[in-house]
C-alpha cells in the first residue's frame, strides 16, 4: 500500500508517523513543497526576538530522522501540481508522476498578503516558515531596524508585536477592528491590550491601511505610521486550490466527513485546510490550530490503517502569552453565539490563581457563557498565572458534555500554592449556577445606566472609588436601611468582585425585595472597562478572603 501525504506540516507529520507505528509495511511518502518539515510553526516569533535561541530547536524533525526512525520517505521542494482521481496519481513540479493508493492532503494555509497600494516588499514580511523567520531576524539585523508596524491583531500579530516591543523596536499594532484577539470578547481583549501599551506597544484599533508610503504606512484615517519593516500577521487562507482542481469538494476550506475523508473515497484531508464542525453550534468552522491539525492526522493515519476513528468536532481551545498576562478560551465568544442566534447567560468572576492568603497570588478574570440547561457554551479568561490551567479544566468538562454542576462537583488540587479549597472553577460554577436558580439576578456593565446603585462595601473602601453615580450601603448596615431602598425601581448593588454583592442580594430578596440586582465582576471589572488603557493596577486586598470563599 502507498499512502502519498502532500504536506509535512503538523497533520501531515502526524499522519504519516502514526500510520508507520500501525502498519510497517506500507510505502509512505511526504511530499513538501517547502525546504522544510515538520517544524514549530507556533515558535517562530520567539525564534525572532532569541528568545527561542537556536534554530534547532525549531526544526521538529528532519527528513534523515524521518528516514532512520520511521523509514518515511520525506521529499522537500516538492510540489504537488495537479491530483488525478480517477486514476489515483499525482503529479509533481518535477513533471513526475506517482501512483497512490490513499492520498492525503494536508496543505495546510497561507498567510494573506493584499495588495495594498505602494507596498515595499523588500521591507514587509509575513510569518509562517522558518525560512521567514530567518528573513525578518536578518532584516532587523543589517538595517538598522527601529520603528517596526504589525498589521493584524491576532495570535499571531500579537505574538510578533510582543518579541518585536521586547527586543527594544519601537512597535506599533494596527487592527481594523474594534479591538485585537477575536476568539474572546471585547472585555478580556481590552485587558489584553492595556498590557500591551503598559509594555510599549503602540495599537491602533479600527482602522485598516489605506496604502504605503516610502517609511510610512497611511491609514484610511490618514494617519502616517513610520516603519522600518512591517510584519503582515493578517490572517491565513486555506489551500484547497489543489483539492478544488482535482474536482473534491470545497467551500471555504476543504469538506470531509468525520473520517476526516474527502468526497473521494481514497482521499483525506487535514489540518488548517479542512471545515469541521464547531463543537457548540455544529456548523462547519476553519480552525488554524496545531492541536486539532495533530489530532486530525493521527485520526487519518487511523481510517487508512483499517481502525475507525472519528474527529469529534472542534471547540477552538486556545490561549496567548501577552507580556505578563495570559489569555485562554475554548467554545463560543458571546459575538460568535449572537450571530448565530443561540440564547444564553453569562457571567464574570475574579478567582485566584492560587490560596489568597498565600504570597504573591494573582487574580483571574473569568468570562462563562453558558445555557438555560447549564451547558457550557465558552469560557474566556485573562491574568499573569494560573489561567490556562482553568480553563484546559473547563474545556474537559465541555468536551465530556458536562455542565455548570459539574465544575462545582471538579475535585481539582488543593494546596496553598497552587489553588485554594474551592478552585475558580467550582466558583465559577458556583455563581452560573446560582444564576440559573434565581438565586442572583445578574447585572452587567451595560446595565449601570438609568439604575440605582449601592456600593455595598465598607465606606472606607467605597471612598477609594466606586461605580459613578453609586451611593453607600455597607453590607453590615443594610438590614437596618430597608427603608433607604427603593422597591419600584431596579436596584444594582456592587462591591469589589461580586461575592459582597451576591450576599446582599439574598439579604434583600429574602426581605421581599424583587428587583435587586448583583454587578457581576464588580469594582475591579468596571474599573477595566472604563480605563483609559494606561497602568493596570493590582486588585485590591481588601476582598481576597471573599473571593475565595463565594458560592
Amino acid at each position: 500500500m502507498r499512502v502519498i501525504i502532500i504536506g509535512g506540516g503538523a497533520a501531515g507529520a502526524s499522519c504519516a508517523t502514526r500510520l508507520r507505528r500501525l502498519d510497517e509495511q506500507a510505502e509512505i511518502i511526504i511530499l513538501e513543497r517547502t525546504q522544510e518539515v515538520s517544524i514549530a510553526n507556533c515558535g517562530l516569533p520567539y525564534y525572532i526576538s532569541e528568545v527561542i535561541p537556536s534554530r534547532d530547536n525549531i526544526l521538529v524533525s528532519t527528513p534523515q530522522k524521518f528516514k532512520s526512525w520511521f523509514n518515511i520517505d520525506v521529499r522537500l521542494g516538492t510540489e504537488v501540481i495537479s491530483i488525478n482521481k480517477e486514476d489515483k496519481y499525482i503529479t509533481t513540479n518535477y513533471n513526475e508522476k506517482l501512483n497512490y493508493d490513499y492520498l492525503v492532503i494536508t496543505t495546510g494555509a497561507s498567510p494573506a498578503i493584499p495588495d495594498f497600494v505602494g507596498i515595499n516588499k523588500e521591507k514587509t514580511f509575513v510569518l509562517r516558515t522558518l525560512a521567514d523567520a530567518d528573513k525578518i531576524k536578518n532584516y532587523i539585523q543589517l538595517n538598522n531596524v527601529k520603528n517596526t508596524v504589525v498589521i493584524g491583531g491576532g495570535f499571531i500579530g500579537i505574538e510578533i508585536a510582543e518579541n518585536l516591543s521586547e527586543m527594544g523596536l519601537n512597535t506599533t499594532l494596527i487592527e481594523m477592528n474594534n479591538q485585537i484577539l477575536a476568539p474572546v470578547d471585547f472585555e478580556i481583549a481590552k485587558i489584553a491590550q492595556g498590557e500591551m501599551i503598559k509594555n510599549g506597544v503602540n495599537i491602533i484599533l479600527s482602522d485598516g491601511v489605506q496604502k504605503f508610503g516610502e517609511n510610512k504606512v497611511i491609514l484610511n484615517s490618514n494617519t502616517e505610521v513610520d516603519f522600518d519593516i512591517c510584519i503582515l500577521a493578517i490572517g491565513i487562507r486555506p489551500s484547497i486550490d489543489l483539492a478544488a482542481n482535482a474536482g473534491l469538494k470545497t467551500a471555504r476550506g476543504i469538506i470531509v466527513d468525520e473520517h476526516l475523508r474527502t468526497s473521494d473515497e481514497f482521499i483525506f484531508a487535514a489540518g488548517d485546510n479542512v471545515e469541521s464542525l464547531d463543537f457548540v453550534s455544529g456548523e462547519n468552522t476553519l480552525l488554524p490550530l496545531a492541536g486539532p491539525a495533530n489530532r486530525q492526522g493521527r485520526i487519518v493515519a487511523d481510517n487508512i490503517a483499517g481502525l475507525d476513528s472519528v474527529y469529534k468536532k472542534t471547540q477552538a481551545t486556545s490561549v496567548v502569552k501577552v507580556f505578563n498576562l495570559t489569555a485562554a478560551a475554548s467554545g463560543n465568544n458571546e459575538k460568535q453565539l449572537k450571530q448565530k442566534g443561540i440564547s444564553y447567560w453569562k457571567t464574570y468572576v475574579y478567582g485566584r490563581s492560587h490560596a489568597g492568603y498565600y504570597p504573591n497570588s494573582d487574580m483571574i478574570l473569568f468570562k462563562l457563557l453558558f445555557s438555560n440547561n447549564g451547558e457550557i457554551l465558552g469560557i474566556q479568561a485573562i491574568g499573569e498565572s494560573g489561567v490556562e490551567k482553568r480553563v484546559d479544566v473547563i474545556a474537559s468538562i465541555m468536551r465530556n458534555r458536562g455542565s455548570v454542576q459539574d465544575m462545582i462537583d471538579s475535585e481539582l488540587c488543593y494546596a496553598p500554592p497552587y489553588s485554594s479549597a474551592k478552585d475558580p472553577v467550582n466558583i465559577l460554577g458556583m455563581n452560573a449556577d446560582n444564576i440559573l436558580r434565581g438565586l442572583v439576578k445578574p447585572a452587567y456593565f451595560d446595565d449601570l445606566e438609568d439604575s440605582l446603585i449601592i456600593d455595598v462595601r465598607p465606606e472606607v473602601v467605597y471612598k477609594l472609588g466606586t461605580v459613578k453615580g453609586a451611593v453607600n450601603i455597607p453590607i453590615t448596615e443594610i438590614r437596618k436601611r430597608l427603608n433607604e431602598i427603593p422597591r419600584d425601581k431596579k436596584v444594582i448593588l456592587s462591591c469589589n468582585t461580586g461575592y459582597t454583592s451576591y450576599c446582599a442580594s439574598r439579604i434583600l430578596a429574602q426581605n421581599g425585595f424583587n428587583n435587586v440586582y448583583s454587578f457581576m465582576g464588580g469594582y475591579e471589572f468596571y474599573k477595566e472597562m472604563t480605563s483609559t488603557l494606561q497602568k493596570r493596577e493590582k486588585l485590591a486586598v481588601t476582598d481576597v478572603v471573599n473571593v475565595n470563599n463565594r458560592e
